[in-house]
């Protein structure tokens, strides 16, 4: 099951982790993230080298901010603790693929 984090937990979890990370900025109400859950559920099983992660915008204003979440769903891939690539909006798996072998 794909990790929660929040404000709390955020920097050692993705600015301290070695390796990429998927960041999923969600809210539970919002259909389009709802969609998206099952496909970053089956990645974080068929990826073993990338840690994928979700925030809850609502519960994680502060980091939300920092990073200028505007629309949800925001996916946000980091490596190494750096900002590398973010995607907007409802992607197929493909799509999600494609951002995170163009970043390895």
């Amino acid at each position: 099951m794909t990790m929660h984090i929040n404000d709390t937990n955020f920097n050692k979890e993705v600015l301290e982790e070695k390796g990429i990370v998927l960041v999923d900025f969600f809210a539970t109400w919002c259909g389009p993230c709802k969609m998206l859950a099952p496909i970053l559920e089956e990645l974080d099983g068929e990826l073993k080298d990338v840690k994928i992660v979700k925030v809850d915008v609502d519960e994680s204003p502060e980091v939300s901010t920092k990073y200028g979440i505007q629309s949800i769903p925001t996916m946000k891939l980091f490596k190494d603790g750096q900002d590398m690539q973010t995607l907007v909006g409802f992607l197929p798996k493909d799509q999600i693929i494609s951002m995170i072998d163009s970043n390895r």
